[in-house]
């Protein structure tokens, strides 16, 4: 066996993605006159005309089975295959146990099946992947199933200019196997400004500082994407696409005019539906996973609760 061979063999590489979007849509139109705001101020600087919301009866862990059922559609999967199930998320079902082990006990994963929670918001896909990623490798697995579902509807105060605009219900679930083909990961950068919690935080009901938050970010995060590609030796003309966490419209502008990233290659899709936390990156990356092409390379940064970010670059294999 070669030595490339084999090394293909040790990666986890993204292999498929499922998403479940509800139906259901509450319009941000309808509530011009409320936040004293204009449909400008909706479609280009918060970037979110209508939000997703779920079943008031719904938990994190029947939007993960939804994913699910959409990632069986498209790569249909063995359930005995699956080694590890892993959930991303803030919004548990309940504080014990973790919701990992209701999403493993409903789509009937075996035994056999590690299953553990993370704890982490916007920056937690890409904090997920290199978890995941590790876990599999350090144990010789082959499959495994990393879920990101955070129903924000649950603490949104309704009259919260600050919050109410912005968040949607979503979820999705991300294939990983020791495949010869995928998306792999080539480096990560990591981060927290964990003296700045306060900014962004539940108690009964979620709070923001937009302000805080913004500067958090618009600081942080270009600084983050310079630096995992200096770490690989790469420069901006060799990324593909760059899929950023979907803050907001006036936030992904700022990021890609501030860390020089040609607008084109930056992706924003999140009018439909909003910002959806774990889940805004892997629903606008499975979008294009198809597309891609051997060798070609892609960003991924996630940044926000914590104040934490994320910054990663995969390439084609």
């Amino acid at each position: 066996m070669s030595i490339l061979r084999w090394i293909r063999i040790k990666m986890i590489a993204i292999n498929q993605i499922g998403v479940y979007i509800p139906e259901k849509r509450v319009s941000n139109l309808d509530v011009l006159e409320k936040f004293e705001t204009d449909e400008s101020f909706i479609r280009d600087k918060i970037g979110v005309v209508q939000r997703a919301r779920k079943q008031s009866n719904e938990k994190a862990s029947d939007l993960c089975i939804k994913a699910f059922e959409n990632l069986q559609s498209k790569a249909p999967i063995n359930l005995e295959d699956i080694e590890c199930c892993v959930v991303v998320t803030q919004n548990p079902d309940f504080n014990i146990p973790h919701t990992s082990a209701i999403v493993h006990g409903a789509i009937n994963l075996p035994e056999s099946c590690a299953c553990f929670d993370i704890s982490l918001g916007c920056s937690g896909y890409v904090y997920g992947l290199s978890i995941i990623k590790a876990f599999m490798q350090a144990n010789d697995m082959k499959k495994g199933l990393l879920f990101t579902s955070d129903p924000y509807s649950d603490i949104i105060d309704e009259d919260d200019k600050n919050t109410a605009l912005i968040f949607g219900d979503a979820a999705t679930v991300t294939l990983l196997d020791s495949m010869q083909s995928g998306l792999v990961p080539l480096g990560f950068d990591f981060g927290s400004k964990g003296a700045g919690y306060k900014s962004l935080m539940n108690k009964d009901k979620l709070f923001m500082n937009g302000r805080a938050v913004f500067n958090f970010t618009a600081a942080t995060v270009p600084v983050s994407i310079n630096k995992v590609l200096s770490k690989l030796s790469l420069d901006k003309s060799e990324i593909k696409r760059w899929y950023l966490h979907q803050g907001s419209k006036y936030i992904v502008d700022t990021i890609t005019t501030r860390a020089e990233l040609k607008p084109e290659k930056v992706v924003f899709d999140m009018y439909d539906y909003g910002n959806t936390i774990s889940s805004s990156i892997p629903i606008l990356l499975s979008k294009d996973l198809s597309s891609f092409s051997e060798g070609d390379k892609i960003g991924l940064s996630g940044f926000g609760v914590g104040l934490s970010w994320a910054t990663a670059i995969f390439e084609k294999i």
